[in-house]
């Protein structure tokens, strides 16, 4: 196996997934207590030749974390709740992504481009200052939303998987051995993370607009819709980038703001929670290991 693949994954419902180079493994707390792992293998669109082009590969991760993401979440909870046999229905997935999308779409590109409309009339008719105006509005809708999920008791459970996922992942690229005392030493934050993902699709979504000029109403808002995929790119390559050069002072000015924002979506785990994410993090490991060897 190449040296060079970063694992990662995403917190579900009462456990962690890690996603590999040809598989991805979840491990979720039982009702009874114990540690239910399941595994299975990515289909080839997530894992072909054409992920590594740039920009195009940013396009397959972004519909991969949806459609993998949605799977996963209700397939966690199905174990949570100890119906683990049952199966995802084709129209409720595809309906619960619609759904998430839309309300995304609308919350994040719409609503920040239609109040800066708003506010535009009051501060003068420069494009310039106007997208500034909704790139602001639209980081700080961002920061408002994840305080107040936050207030939620099972947000905040997820969250600390969230965290228990960076230090099994940050220990695992220290070469720490794969122990909850040694992992649980590490930081909850992570470079690669979704959230600074997210935050740099945020900044860039400024800039991308800017160049865009000044449009009419109708057409804001179908830039808002048709340009998401080309700067979510953009915002996946920066992330590489940042991750690659991690350690250059730099490029920490850069990703620095990304890292801050994790405080907000990931907490301190409890050693149970940690345990999971070992777990979750040595099952992917151990499957592509199988699939090298053939």
């Amino acid at each position: 196996m190449a040296e060079d693949f970063h694992y990662g994954g995403q917190a579900v419902i009462e456990g962690v997934m890690m996603r590999g180079r040809h598989h991805l493994t979840m491990a979720v707390r039982s009702p009874n207590g114990d540690v239910r792992l399941s595994t299975r293998r990515l289909p080839s669109a997530y894992t072909g030749k054409i992920r590594k082009i740039p920009l195009i590969r940013g396009v397959l991760v972004l519909a991969e974390t949806l459609v993998l993401g949605i799977q996963v979440l209700f397939d966690s909870a199905n174990v949570a709740l100890g119906e683990e046999n049952k199966k995802i229905a084709g129209p409720l997935l595809w309906g619960t992504l619609a759904v998430s999308l839309g309300f995304t779409v609308a919350l994040f590109f719409l609503t920040p481009m239609f109040l800066a409309s708003v506010i535009e009339s009051h501060i003068g008719d420069s494009s310039v200052v106007s997208n500034l105006v909704e790139g602001v509005i639209r980081i700080a809708i961002f920061i408002l939303y994840l305080v107040l999920i936050n207030l939620i008791p099972d947000i905040r459970d997820i969250f600390a998987y969230h965290g228990a996922e960076h230090k099994a992942v940050n220990a695992y690229e220290d070469k720490a051995p794969m122990e909850t005392e040694a992992v649980r030493r590490y930081s909850t934050a992570h470079v690669r993370c979704g959230t600074s993902f997210i935050f740099a699709v945020l900044i860039i979504a400024i800039v991308v607009f800017t160049l865009l000029g000044d449009q009419p109403l109708w057409l804001r808002v179908v830039s808002r819709i048709v340009l998401i995929p080309v700067i979510a790119s953009l915002g996946y390559e920066f992330t590489r980038i940042s991750a690659r050069f991690a350690g250059n002072r730099v490029m920490r000015v850069f990703f620095w703001p990304g890292l801050l924002m994790q405080r907000l979506t990931t907490r301190e785990p409890s050693d149970d929670k940690v345990e999971v994410a070992i777990s979750a993090l040595k099952g992917v490991i151990e499957a592509d290991g199988r699939h090298a060897a053939g």
